[in-house]
């Protein structure tokens, strides 16, 4: 019976480890649309071009208010990052760049979920969730929850 478990065991963490392998360059493309389209594109270099390569259109970043919950699309996202880069052209500061650390990233399929760390200045100003589909022309984010750190 012990040798039964045992060979069990071993044949689950085998499958699992083979399969986290096979996830490995998923999960590598994903953390690239995190880091170009979300992190370079909107939260340093105000890069709409990189930000739309990554977002899906009908992307929402959910927010919750007072005990509601409020939508906020992409677009919307997209013009107050315009906005911003207008009213200033030039690259964030050192102190001002916004970082980001993976904390987990679940595949099933063509569906992914990402929890990431935010930094700015060493110091962690999110956590956010991203909510991703695998598309034919590759991932993109299509909905934000986040946390905001004190």
């Amino acid at each position: 019976m012990k040798k039964l478990l045992v060979v069990s065991f071993c044949l689950i963490f085998s499958f699992s480890a083979f399969t986290q392998d096979d996830l490995k360059p998923e999960k590598e493309a994903i953390k690239k649309v995190i880091q170009t389209a979300y992190v370079d594109g909107l939260q340093n270099k105000g890069d709409i071009a990189l930000t739309e390569k990554g977002f899906n259109p009908g992307f929402n970043l959910l927010i919750l208010r007072n005990n509601m919950l409020e939508k906020l699309p992409i677009y919307n996202w997209i013009e107050y990052a315009k906005m911003k880069k207008q009213k200033n052209p030039e690259p964030p500061a050192e102190n001002e760049i916004v970082t980001c650390e993976y904390l987990f990233i679940d595949i099933t399929g063509n569906a992914a979920v990402a929890k990431i760390a935010l930094y700015k200045d060493s110091k962690q100003i999110y956590t956010d969730y991203l909510s991703l589909y695998k598309f034919d022309d590759g991932w993109k984010i299509v909905s934000k929850i986040y946390h905001k750190e004190s």
